[in-house]
């Protein structure tokens, strides 16, 4: 459900608060000018009131296109960003399938390696791209404890680093190939 906005509905009173004043202002001035009678209409005064009157008529049909405009945008706005928030779910949906199928073959790997739970949080902050200070402070150990245990994850894995340890799980990780690849350019 969409969230409200309080100024939306103080919007709609104030358009129709200018339009009566508008109005109301247009109306005195052709009240002046009737009771003021028919030969005051061709002087200067009965000129004036006229292009006054005009001038609130106009002003009232300039805001109120304006609204209208402004609220069909707005309209359209609105229905992208649920379009655009719809397209989104539906991708994390898809990711979050993906990257749990991920997630359980990088557990099932670092199983076939013997790595302790320990080393395995590790190994996962470090396929995440966090160095050994701020892994160290998001497991609540001292960097020196972290370095040891990566040091022990790259000796179970056989591999000689982080990059070769990213690489290891994202080497084959490519885009689609062929139409389907190059069609959401343009």
């Amino acid at each position: 459900m969409p969230s409200r906005n309080p100024a939306n509905d103080v919007e709609p009173r104030l358009r129709w608060l200018l339009s009566a004043l508008l109005l109301l202002i247009a109306g005195w001035g052709l009240l002046d000018l009737v009771l003021d009678g028919p030969a005051a209409w061709r002087s200067a005064h009965g000129v004036v009131e006229l292009g006054f009157i005009a001038a609130c008529l106009l002003a009232v049909a300039y805001l109120w296109r304006g609204w209208m405009v402004a609220t069909r945008k707005l309209t359209r706005s609105e229905a992208d960003r649920a379009a655009t928030q719809r397209d989104r779910d539906r991708w994390r949906q898809r990711a979050t399938k993906l990257l749990d199928g991920l997630g359980v073959e990088i557990d099932r790997q670092f199983a076939e390696w013997s790595l302790s739970p320990k080393e395995r949080e590790v190994a996962l902050m470090l396929l995440k791209g966090y160095g050994h200070k701020e892994a160290a402070a998001v497991l609540g150990r001292s960097e020196r404890t972290v370095r040891q245990q990566s040091v022990s994850v790259y000796r179970k894995s056989g591999l000689g680093g982080r990059a070769e340890l990213s690489a290891f799980f994202l080497e084959d990780l490519l885009l689609p190939s062929g139409e389907d690849a190059t069609a959401g350019e343009g």
